[in-house]
């Protein structure tokens, strides 16, 4: 890990800086800097050591955005991960991993990361990827878009399929609200990543295609036609099965 903290005061905007961040990592030296780092930025910021105690600080703490190493002894970050989700699907989580392969990605976002980071990394781009996540969580105007038998309410951040309610990860959300904010337009990768993310993956778009992945088992979980078809070289648009 790289490079130091940026003066708050040259931040682009995001949301208030008081935001509670939970930094779980078994390493010291990572988990010392992190809280130095974060709480320059203006965050408050709490660590735990093993998974266990991140779980334990999660639960008593309430944290908005959770920022959690893979290999942790005991319950590794996986499985902290996965009960996490389980517990508030909401919540923001920024997973770091020593391995860049795209199979290790998947992993992690399967247990429900929000984001990924490859180690080492510099506080500039961690710092980056975690206003991205937090800003997702702001409050916005509320709208009900439709597309045939698809309904999302962004007021409660839930979605029909006819009578069918669908529960989303904020990742799923994200993704859904542009997809039917711009109906039988073509959206391409690049395009996506910024939006639902806030930054380009730099040509890497397995967390794009995983997320695809996602909300296409959920929309077509009761049997309904296809909704978000995939144009090779071009992206990705929500239109009727052809």
């Amino acid at each position: 890990m790289t490079g130091g903290a940026a003066d708050p005061s040259t931040t682009d905007e995001g949301p208030p800086r008081s935001a509670r961040i939970l930094v779980v990592d078994d390493d010291e030296s990572v988990t010392n800097m992190l809280r130095r780092a974060l709480s320059f930025e203006g965050y408050t910021v709490a660590t735990a050591r093993d998974g266990a105690d991140g779980l334990k600080k999660a639960l008593e703490w309430a944290p908005e955005l959770v920022v959690l190493d893979v290999m942790l002894p005991g319950l590794d970050g996986l499985e902290v991960c996965r009960r996490l989700r389980a517990g508030d699907p909401g919540l923001a989580v920024l997973m770091l991993t020593a391995k860049d392969a795209a199979s290790d990605q998947v992993v992690g976002l399967d247990a429900g990361a929000d984001d990924y980071l490859v180690k080492p990394f510099t506080l500039e781009v961690l710092t980056a990827r975690i206003r991205a996540l937090l800003r997702r969580k702001e409050p916005a105007s509320v709208e009900v878009l439709r597309f045939l038998d698809l309904v999302l309410d962004t007021g409660t951040r839930t979605a029909r399929r006819g009578a069918r309610e669908i529960h989303l990860t904020t990742t799923e959300y994200d993704l859904l609200l542009q997809l039917l904010r711009h109906p039988r337009q073509v959206l391409e990768k690049e395009q996506l990543t910024e939006k639902v993310w806030g930054y380009d993956f730099g040509g890497n778009y397995n967390v794009l295609e995983v997320y695809v992945r996602y909300l296409r088992q959920k929309l077509e979980a009761g049997g309904e036609p296809r909704l978000i078809h995939t144009l090779r070289g071009a992206g990705y648009v929500l239109r009727e099965a052809p």
